[in-house]
């Protein structure tokens, strides 16, 4: 796909994502400069997610000022609230790995209509590495199509994930699930990008990945990529709705296939509050039967306390515009 033929509303996220780029690649020459903010312990935001983030926004409300934002730093403060149209923004995808050094981090923007992703841009700053998605028409990294590993035995599969780094995370849960994959799979990775972890997916660089505790602009614009890639993505029961649900794998067929049944027990459709209480009867899946100490299933987990009318990333049914996918 090249850059001529993009969709016109993809073509506008990857020139956001390059403006977004070129304000992180000069921040990363100053890092010792950096203003470090603490949204919580271990979770930073730099000055660089803000002016990259306000870039994005600024690029796509100018060519499209009737959609609506939702972006990882100032949530639905911008945009149209009742579009049907909602971009979800992460300026900056590894924020910890910025602020060390370390070269693996990236720009995620995906476009939903009505709650559906269509378009999906991830940009490695770093490698000028552009990976691009619309739906139903394949998924790109530099106008090369992408395609996922055909890898079909587990044994023989590299696997991504990320480690729990939140206040709250359940680590237990997290050592039940590593002590269970890696002696079946060939290796276990955490690089600590998500949407770049889907990308290479996508790629067949990874034959899975699989994380909790993401949130809607850590995966939208992933999933489409790896979809259109040919893999499959769902919450860790293998259903098609994970955007909300704070967990997310993804992989090939015959690998994703593998992985459902050793992920289910641990699926997290949870809120962040303390166990203490069972279950309602019916909820939690068949698998945890059989597993000891397998997490409690409890309702979903709502995105932000302080956005309450437009936390989640389905946007709200608005003017009726006609969808030009």
């Amino acid at each position: 796909m090249t850059q001529q033929t993009l969709h016109p509303m993809l073509n506008i996220a990857v020139k956001a994502a390059r403006a977004a780029g070129a304000i992180i690649n000069r921040g990363s020459m100053d890092l010792d400069l950096l203003k470090i903010n603490t949204k919580s312990p271990n979770d930073f935001v730099t000055e660089v997610d803000q002016l990259a983030e306000e870039a994005i926004i600024d690029t796509i409300l100018q060519a499209y000022p009737a959609h609506g934002i939702l972006a990882e730093e100032s949530g639905r403060e911008r945009g149209n609230k009742s579009s049907d149209f909602v971009w979800i923004i992460d300026p900056l995808d590894g924020t910890t790995n910025f602020i060390h050094g370390f070269p693996v981090y990236c720009v995620s923007i995906a476009l939903t209509f009505r709650g559906k992703v269509e378009q999906a841009v991830v940009y490695d700053p770093n490698r000028n590495d552009l990976f691009v998605a619309s739906r139903g028409r394949g998924a790109y990294l530099n106008d090369k199509r992408l395609r996922v590993s055909r890898r079909t035995r587990l044994q023989d599969s590299l696997i991504g994930t990320g480690f729990p780094f939140r206040r709250g995370d359940n680590f237990q849960r997290y050592m039940k699930m590593f002590e269970t994959l890696m002696p079946l799979c060939a290796g276990l990775r955490r690089p600590g990008s998500a949407a770049l972890d889907l990308c290479y997916v996508a790629a067949g660089y990874y034959d899975a990945f699989f994380e909790t505790g993401l949130s809607p602009w850590d995966i939208a614009a992933g999933s489409l990529i790896v979809t259109e890639a040919g893999g499959l993505v769902g919450n860790f029961t293998g259903e098609p709705d994970f955007i909300n649900q704070r967990e997310i794998l993804a992989g090939a067929p015959k690998i994703y296939g593998q992985l459902v049944p050793l992920l289910s027990p641990f699926t997290r459709v949870i809120t962040e509050e303390p166990a203490a209480e069972a279950p309602p009867a019916g909820e939690a899946p068949a698998a945890e039967a059989a597993a000891e100490d397998a997490p409690k299933v409890r309702k979903p987990l709502r995105l932000r306390k302080k956005a309450a009318e437009g936390d989640d990333a389905t946007p709200a049914t608005g003017s009726a515009e006609d969808a030009p996918f």
